[in-house]
């Protein structure tokens, strides 16, 4: 085995057991909780608060193309996961039957997930999204919460078993690397100026938290 090899081996050996570690973590309660904080619909109420702050910080042309290049970010993210390297590394996720650590892995409401994760969409549109209205924004205290956000929906996709830490880690690289192109061409060609004072920002923040929390009492009752 070459040096290299030996290294790839150690490096997925390492995920693995992380993956083991955040994955067999479980109870009734998270196993409810994370599995609603991995959803994508319940989200919309904070999306449509995010809209509302980009509105109102710029003029309409401005607020428009930053709505089309937060779609482009989530579409590069997408595509470049899904599209071009999902296909060409094959990495089945944990939770698949074929997985060769299927038998270890807890799974929530049988949701497998498809046949391979490597690398997280999840990952990358949180971690676009979150970079992007850092960049747009630069709200210290928005940027913290999206950037909170991200992480505990990654942390969600490996407790559920549907993705190893590697599978994110490189999501999010991918997000964020589309966020920076998409707001350059932004910064570059949309007229956009940095506002000033951000109105609104804690629309997000409040929206955000009062869904965790009905995610939370919704677990509590599940019991």
């Amino acid at each position: 085995m070459t040096a290299a090899m030996q290294i790839l081996q150690e490096l997925v050996e390492i995920d693995t057991d992380l993956l083991l570690a955040i994955n067999g973590m479980h109870s009734p309660f998270w196993d409810s909780f994370m599995n609603d904080f991995s959803g994508k619909l319940i989200w919309v109420p904070m999306y449509a608060a995010i809209l509302y702050v980009v509105w109102k910080n710029f003029s309409w042309k401005v607020a428009i193309l930053s709505v089309v290049a937060v779609a482009l970010t989530i579409t590069f993210a997408d595509q470049v996961c899904s599209s071009l390297i999902r296909p060409a590394v094959e990495r089945l996720r944990p939770s698949n039957l074929a997985s060769p650590i299927a038998d270890l892995v807890h799974i929530v409401d049988g949701h497998r997930g498809g046949r391979y994760g490597f690398p997280s969409c999840h990952a990358a549109n949180t971690w676009g999204l979150a970079l992007f209205l850092h960049l747009l924004l630069r709200n210290k205290w928005l940027s913290l919460y999206m950037a909170a956000w991200a992480l505990v929906t990654c942390y969600s996709r490996a407790y559920l078993g549907l993705h190893y830490p590697g599978d994110l880690l490189v999501g999010a690289l991918v997000g964020m690397v589309g966020a920076v192109l998409m707001f350059g061409l932004l910064a570059a060609f949309g007229g956009y100026k940095r506002p000033r004072a951000v109105k609104c920002h804690t629309y997000p923040i409040v929206v955000g938290g009062l869904l965790v929390a009905g995610m939370m009492v919704a677990a509590a009752i599940s019991l």
